[in-house]
Order: structure tokens, then C-alpha cells, then sequence
């Protein structure tokens, strides 16, 4: 099963934010987990403590702390720390996780109408795997994004309710991630 339908059949996302909530992400029926932060000492263990429990990891590149945002960065997680994945804001990144195979999220904020343009334009030079929009509670705009980009979307950010998750995947998105334990086993 390819990680885009691992996410469509389990769409909620845990995005970890502190080392100590890794246990209950784990304990959860959540597929997917989102490294929000780690560092160079601990990366390792957490991904590979996410893959035993079977469960996909995406680490947040833009987050790794002790560890440069370059290219050989980029390359040193894909070839040693193995995520499935990884999330970034930066174009460079999902530039150089093609050039490793790595799956690849681009992470979008959308705050006016020239970064709802500029997301549009980005994607269709970067080419991710995968787009997530921020904040997610803004459904309409997804919906608008998902007709103009044939590549599937995640909402994630200030998603706090059960009724949030089902607005954001009505409009188009295929998962959502969120830092709310309470929605990690919906």
C-alpha cells in the first residue's frame, strides 16, 4: 500500500511536536506520524521507533535541530535515518529529496491571495509528492487548490474539533494532521 493510500485510509496525521507525546501518537490508530521536532541525537531512535510500530514518519526538515538544511543534510536523513518521508517550506528541500527518491511534502501557508499564487506556482516548478495548507481551517481555499493541482493535499494548523477534520477532508484534502491528541483516534 503506497503511503497516499495508507494516508486516504487514515487520514489523521499526529504532527508531534514533543518527544514525550511519541507514546500515545504510537499507542493511537493514527498511520502516519509528523516529526515536528528532533535533533541530531534522537532522529534515529524516533524514526525508527515510528517504522517498528508500523507507522509512517515524515520528519520536518525545517525543524531538525544540530543538523544543516542543505543538500548533504537532506541526504545524510535519506540514506541513514530512512523516514519515509519529508515535510518542508522550502523549495530546495523537496528539490534535493527528488534527487534522493524521498517522498516529499510541501508545507504552504496561505495568508492572502499572493501566497495562494505563489503556492500554485511553486508546486507546479518543486513537483512534491504532496502539498499540506496551512492553516487547514480554511476549506475553501483547499477546495480551489485541489481543482487547480492534480496532486493530493493535507490541511494541517488550528485544527482542534472532529467537525474541523471532516470540513477539511469534505473540501478535497486527503488527510489532516494535527497536534490534538483527542482527534488522533477518531
Amino acid at each position: 500500500m503506497s503511503l497516499i493510500d495508507r494516508i486516504e485510509e487514515n487520514p489523521i496525521i499526529a504532527a508531534i511536536r514533543h518527544e514525550n507525546d511519541l507514546q500515545f501518537a504510537l499507542d493511537s490508530s493514527v498511520s502516519t506520524i509528523f516529526l515536528l521536532h528532533a535533533d541530531i541525537f534522537n532522529i534515529n531512535q524516533l524514526v525508527d521507533r515510528i517504522k517498528d510500530n508500523g507507522k509512517n514518519v515524515f520528519v520536518h526538515m525545517d525543524f531538525l535541530e544540530g543538523i544543516g538544511k542543505d543538500k548533504k543534510a537532506l541526504k545524510y536523513i535519506a540514506r541513514n535515518i530512512k523516514p519515509d518521508g519529508i515535510i518542508s517550506t522550502r523549495s530546495s528541500h523537496i528539490k534535493y529529496a527528488k534527487e534522493e527518491n524521498v517522498f516529499s511534502i510541501q508545507r504552504f501557508f496561505m495568508v492572502d491571495s499572493l501566497s495562494y499564487e505563489t503556492t500554485i506556482k511553486t508546486v507546479k516548478t518543486t513537483a512534491p509528492d504532496m502539498i499540506e495548507v496551512m492553516p487547514a481551517v480554511i476549506p475553501r481555499v483547499i477546495s480551489r487548490i485541489s481543482k487547480q493541482l492534480d496532486i493530493p493535499i493535507i490541511g494541517g494548523g488550528l485544527v482542534t474539533t472532529k467537525s474541523d477534520v471532516i470540513e477539511v477532508l469534505k473540501f478535497g484534502a486527503i488527510g489532516v494532521s494535527t497536534g490534538k491528541k483527542e482527534l488522533w483516534n477518531l
